[in-house]
């Protein structure tokens, strides 16, 4: 959701109004602070808290001015729309202040005055000195970057005195940031942020074994995503390692089963291939990813054998070998 359309429908007002499509806008909008400095008006609700202090927000935002219909910034257009840290990457007093109160799935508008947006000088050639601005924001979702801040910050010592439930929170923000990443194509983002949430995992010292076995499941998924990320980066042998890491959690987990399958068929040891996609075609039989794997490995397997078993008086050279189909 995004794009003004506010503008051109006051300024048709216009002939009857003597306020400006900002005035007119601003009567239906409420003020978040008291001082008239930064309005609201929300366009669609969104669920749950709102966004914490130093978060990272996934949105879409367009700023206008005044009797403007074109923004004079968006990130509309793009297929991914940014993570963005507040403090850093939003910088602006009044648009970050504004996202402290929207929601997951909230949009809005704020209509920010000159102290809380680029000041009495503007920001020539694009911002005229002392203007104000229209923010249309659609947070799509956040991630609690600050508390990974500051639990990064801690010492080893410190991280192993916080609870078990804490440390969780930030490893699940950790694996939210490397699917974010993974799904956007930028594997290598993607595998830094499933390689941190290990470190964290593996340095945090208990002599508890319920927590013990907490940690092996909170790592499982990301040993997992990160061999994923491996194979997707053309490193099936790390993608291997991650992958037997999974199986050492759980031995018969089908996906461990399957990515090792794959790792092994991207290194041509096929045999090897074939007993881990067996291994997990017995759980789940029907898997269609499980089966057409399976086909190709048993299919390069056999390409392979015809390979090998050719040499130059072989009457397989000059015919189609019907073991393998492959015509020589």
């Amino acid at each position: 959701m995004s794009g003004n359309g506010l503008v051109p429908s006051i300024g048709r007002r216009l002939t009857m109004s003597t306020l400006s499509p900002f005035d007119q806008l601003s009567r239906r909008m409420y003020d978040i602070l008291g001082d008239g400095g930064i309005l609201k008006e929300v366009v669609q609700p969104g669920e749950g808290p709102p966004v914490p202090q130093n978060a990272s927000v996934i949105m879409y935002y367009s700023g206008y001015l005044e009797y403007s219909n074109q923004p004079f910034e968006s990130t509309s257009h793009l297929q991914y729309p940014p993570m963005m840290k507040l403090g850093r990457d939003v910088t602006l007093a009044g648009l970050e202040l504004g996202l402290l109160t929207m929601k997951k799935g909230e949009f809005s508008r704020f209509l920010l005055q000159p102290q809380y947006a680029y000041g009495e000088m503007g920001c020539p050639p694009f911002i005229p000195a002392a203007a104000a601005i229209l923010y249309e924001v659609h947070v799509l979702d956040y991630l609690d970057s600050g508390q990974v801040d500051e639990f990064i910050a801690m010492s080893s010592e410190e991280q192993s005195s916080v609870p078990l439930s804490t440390l969780v929170e930030v490893i699940n923000t950790l694996r939210s940031f490397g699917n974010r990443f993974f799904n956007q194509s930028r594997y290598d983002h993607a595998k830094d942020r499933y390689k941190q949430a290990i470190i964290l995992l593996r340095n945090w010292d208990s002599q508890n074994e319920p927590d013990k076995e907490k940690i092996q499941v909170a790592l499982l998924p990301l040993y997992m995503n990160l061999s994923l990320a491996e194979l997707r980066l053309e490193n099936p042998q790390k993608a291997l390692k991650y992958g037997k890491k999974a199986l050492e959690i759980d031995s018969a987990n089908t996906k461990a089963l399957f990515r090792c399958g794959q790792a092994y068929h991207e290194l041509q040891e096929f045999e090897s291939a074939q007993d881990c996609l067996i291994a997990a075609q017995s759980k789940k039989p029907f898997d269609s990813d499980i089966n057409n794997l399976l086909k190709k490995v048993a299919l390069c397997e056999d390409l392979t054998a015809c390979l090998l078993f050719m040499s130059p008086s072989s009457s397989c050279i000059s015919s189609f070998c019907s073991r393998c189909s492959f015509i020589s």
